[in-house]
């Protein structure tokens, strides 16, 4: 224990670093640097740190510490001799004020959303905050919510006021445009079309092209019900109109939009209606709408956003489209379409002698034609398999089965005897999953006898019951003795061990080996043109979701036992931008499921093609291949943990594994030596692969809802979030 001396000269050194590196405010720092035009990257890459700690810095979440400080302070130092803060006046030197509206169309005030309170501490266990009211900002103030983009961040001056504006009508009966960052318009429109009009000529929203090769995002309205009034729109829709997902041909408003020229796409006047003219050039002329009475935002991924007063709902749906991309439909759509949008189909070929360009495949996209699958990979009902008799099941040899595991089993005695049952959860895990995943571009080719090769996509069909994981390399030359039993096989989803040939994707037959066994597969469907297509995707949304929970107060460089603290109520700090994660999540999980879309209604029949297999990315073997990757990877955690303490786990769903433990947390049984985790095990954290706690029950509790129901392998993992069981394990 240190004397009282020593703490007392600790502190004095605290004091005469702060002394002799003084920093300015938070929300000074974050002005100093936007000021000069540099990115937290920058600043980060300049400092040797990470993007995530200056964000913090600019937040004020945590102080930088020497000699990193005294540099900081340095940087802080210099910028704020050449970008003075504003005077009294509103005067300023600085570059940073960004475009402003046309006058004649922007009201004479900025209402924010409201502002979020500053995140609170990681540690112990950080308390809710709440948001003050909105307030009304000056003309020209381009401030912003934190977790929200500003109109003066959109470096295209077509794109100023940000992607996307929610209309409204006041209590003086003016419509008025809710944009990002606190502005708001006059919207002179007196009808649809002239709305439409308004939006393209004069509301400058928006949203730059991902990639070079690819399109700018096209505005997005949001109608509240107010607004579906004052255009002649129904506020909800009738049931004959809810099933059909759209307005009937007849009405008023789509016989104005005719009459202007504008057209609808297929799905005509819905929930996600799209209005455009046919392109002239390179010239588009579209706009996208958002009905949110219309059950536009579904209330799975979205919560009560549907429900929130207009600015906070611009600055929800703001928040999403700067990090992700803007709305295009579901989160499922939108997941898919990121994909699209981060690898166009097609690109401008190098100028001909004549100096005009030609549209050209783009490398390492699906181009813009459809593939079939091989017919182990198409789904019961593809045209493909028309010719199967119509009662027909195909089993593991005629049909790949990688599907995310729901498994689990009865506890031991010794398991019995502790006192809790604690489940952890993979984040992200399909992303995850996805990320540096080498998958098919291209159709598959049909190979005889192949030679496995791990670095190749597709589906083998390949007997794996051989492999005992009883006896399994856990390293390069390491051998591992477990108790098979009390493991899932990692070939199937419900744990089976397999008895035969099946089909599986490349990662599974790859783990296989990987444990020690030899793999002689019998044929196989592999797809020579292939790359990372979904690295980018990955990208884009794990760093939306990392920014989205800094601001909720949990960063990516806590200690185990900070992060507990920090993910312990953290929607409560601020539900609108938790609502913005569960979003992200549905996208991840919506854009994969997408890949093997199955038909809709439409009137189909087993045997017909439907709608989807129309699209380049209706691909059920990039879905495979993510669902594989992601239960291998879960499975070598859970061998890697069995082989280090002898623990086993109870129940798996999909990314949650339930542990029988003594303590109530994850770190009662998570091999953690001097605050680090098991090298390839579990290890706490916000980062997509990583675990945190999901829920913890009693063992009595688990044994109790077992017995209740006359279920031995009732999957705990199901409900061991709130403990509610409501009904017997139905597998949804």
């Amino acid at each position: 224990m240190a004397d009282e001396e020593e703490l007392f000269s600790a502190v004095d050194a605290l004091l005469e670093q702060a002394v002799r590196d003084p920093l300015p405010e938070p929300a000074e720092r974050k002005r100093l640097r936007e000021a000069a035009g540099l990115t937290q990257d920058q600043v980060a890459g300049a400092l040797q740190t990470r993007r995530e700690a200056v964000g913090n810095w600019e937040a004020g979440r945590t102080e930088p510490r020497p000699p990193k400080r005294a540099a900081y302070a340095r940087l802080l130092e210099g910028l704020a001799a050449r970008f003075p803060a504003p005077g009294p006046a509103g005067n300023t030197s600085t570059a940073s004020a960004g475009p402003t509206a046309t006058p004649a169309r922007e009201t004479a005030s900025r209402t924010s959303a409201p502002a979020a309170a500053p995140a609170p501490a990681a540690a112990p266990r950080p308390a809710a905050t709440s948001r003050p009211a909105s307030t009304s900002r000056r003309p020209g103030a381009k401030t912003a919510a934190r977790g929200e983009s500003t109109p003066a961040a959109a470096a295209d001056p077509r794109f100023a006021h940000g992607p996307l504006a929610v209309i409204d009508v006041g209590a003086d009966r003016k419509v008025v445009a809710y944009c990002t960052g606190g502005l708001v318009l006059d919207v002179p429109a007196k009808s649809i079309p002239a709305l439409v009009d308004w939006t393209l000529q004069e509301a400058k929203l928006g949203q730059p092209k991902l990639s070079g090769p690819g399109k700018d995002a096209d505005p997005l309205l949001v109608l509240t019900e107010s607004a579906l009034e004052r255009y002649g729109l129904p506020t909800t829709l009738t049931e004959e109109e809810r099933l059909a997902g759209r307005l009937p041909e007849g009405h008023k408003a789509i016989k104005q939009l005719a009459r202007a020229e504008w057209k609808l796409t297929k799905r005509g006047f819905g929930p996600w209606a799209r209005i455009y003219r046919p392109a002239k050039g390179s010239e588009r002329a579209c706009v996208q709408l958002c009905i949110p009475s219309w059950h536009a935002l579904d209330s799975r991924h979205w919560g009560t956003a549907a429900q929130l007063p207009p600015a906070e709902l611009a600055r929800v749906l703001g928040a999403y489209a700067s990090r992700v991309m803007t709305p295009r439909g579901s989160t499922a759509v939108t997941g898919l379409e990121l994909m699209t949008a981060l690898h166009p189909p097609t690109r401008a070929s190098a100028p001909h002698a004549d100096g005009t360009r030609h549209s050209e495949h783009n490398p390492g996209s699906l181009g813009k034609d459809p593939v079939d699958p091989a017919p182990c990979e198409a789904p019961d009902g593809h045209p493909l398999l028309a010719d199967l008799p119509r009662f027909h099941i195909r089993g593991p040899g005629e049909k790949l089965l990688e599907e995310a595991y729901d498994w689990a089993r009865p506890m031991t005695d010794a398991e019995c005897t502790l006192r809790h049952l604690v489940g952890i959860d993979v984040n992200m895990a399909f992303a995850a999953g996805a990320n540096g995943l080498i998958v098919g571009l291209g159709a598959p080719t049909h190979v005889k006898a192949p030679v496995f090769d791990p670095k190749m996509p597709g589906s083998w069909l390949v007997d794996l019951s051989h492999v005992d994981l009883s006896r399994v390399k856990v390293g390069k030359d390491t051998w591992a003795d477990l108790d098979a039993g009390l493991l899932p096989s990692p070939f199937t989803p419900k744990g089976e061990r397999p008895d035969g040939p099946a089909w599986y994707a490349t990662p599974t037959v790859a783990y296989a080996v990987e444990l020690g066994y030899d793999v002689a597969p019998i044929e196989a469907y592999v797809r020579y043109d292939n790359g990372r297509y979904l690295d980018a995707w990955y990208q884009r949304l794990r760093d939306a979701y990392l920014a989205t929970m800094a601001d909720l107060g949990v960063d990516a460089d806590l200690a185990p036992a900070d992060f507990l603290a920090a993910m312990d109520g953290y929607q409560e700090r601020d539900p609108q931008l938790a609502t913005v994660v569960s979003a992200i999540k549905a996208t991840v999980k919506g854009g994969l499921g997408k890949l093997r879309e199955r038909p809709r209604g439409e009137g189909w029949r087993p045997g017909e093609p439907w709608r989807a297999l129309a699209r380049p990315t209706w691909r059920p073997d990039i879905r495979a291949a993510v669902i594989s990757r992601t239960r291998i990877n879960l499975h070598r955690k859970i061998v890697k943990h069995a082989a280090f303490t002898g623990q086993y786990p109870v129940a798996i769903l999909s990314d949650c594994v339930v542990y029988a433990a003594n303590g109530e947390s994850p770190l009662d049984f998570l091999p953690y030596r001097d605050g680090k985790p098991l090298p390839g095990g579990f290890k706490l954290g916000v980062n997509p692969g990583l675990v945190k706690h999901e829920g913890t029950q009693t063992v009595l509790w688990g044994e109790g809802v077992r017995e209740q129901f006359n279920a031995p392998e009732l999957n705990l993992a199901r409900y061991i979030k709130d403990g509610t069981v409501t009904d017997a394990d139905n597998g949804e």
